[in-house]
């Protein structure tokens, strides 16, 4: 059976939106909201949590006792760090074929996602070496000196009518040990795009942010 281990790094640090990982949303902590879809994914084996947080050991612990918890060691805590070694040394603390990557900062991210997302790589394993999340974007876009990216300006055509670009939403990560050791990167060489609905992809970065998703999650009690 091919074991898949979702990591989720949670730091208790937030420069932007203190105390975000814990900080109430939609009635619940932030943090709640992914650990109980990925719970309910029945392609994940085991949960991972990476944290430096008492509030988020605590509430783990209280709330989740089957999710494993990783305590980030003091040498990579600080905001310079890179993802990839956190990463690194996740992996070096549990076995697994695959591991898979989310945040606790995407909260809209649905079981039926993940799970589709687990197996659209598995049917495609070893054709794509790994797989990330993305967005589908069709608007004007230009590079910083004022040239257009993706479309004519001479002709103006309907944004819907313009090709297609797409944007990693860092939603799901899928990927082996020895790729990130080898490239120091979750991608690897043949990268599979796993398309994630608008609606679902929201990476909570800022105050604005955490605003929008919980009048989202209000409107999705309202209309359930």
């Amino acid at each position: 059976m091919t074991k898949i281990v979702a990591l989720v790094p949670m730091r208790h640090h937030s420069q932007r939106v203190p105390g975000k990982n814990y900080r109430l949303l939609a009635g619940k902590p932030l943090f709640h909201h992914i650990i109980l879809n990925l719970m309910a994914c029945p392609e994940i084996h085991e949960i991972v949590v990476d944290t430096d947080s008492e509030p988020i050991i605590d509430g783990l612990h209280k709330d989740f006792p089957s999710v494993r918890i990783s305590g980030r060691p003091q040498y990579l805590r600080a905001d310079s760090i890179s993802m990839n070694e956190i990463l690194a040394f996740d992996t070096s603390q549990v076995e697994a074929d695959f591991y898979l990557q989310t945040h606790s900062t995407n909260p809209l991210l649905r079981a039926e996602t993940i799970s589709k997302a687990v197996n659209t790589f598995l049917n495609n394993f070893p054709v794509y070496d790994s797989l990330f999340g993305v967005t589908r974007r069709q608007v004007r876009l230009w590079d910083q000196l004022g040239r257009a990216i993706n479309h004519n300006p001479a002709i103006l055509l309907q944004t819907q009518d313009l090709p297609p670009v797409f944007e990693e939403n860092s939603c799901i990560y899928i990927f082996t040990r020895q790729i990130l050791l080898d490239r120091r990167n979750r991608l690897g060489e043949r990268p599979l795009m796993f398309e994630i609905d608008a609606a679902e992809a929201w990476d909570i970065d800022n105050e604005l942010d955490f605003k929008i998703v919980d009048l989202l999650f209000k409107q999705q009690e309202q209309t359930n």
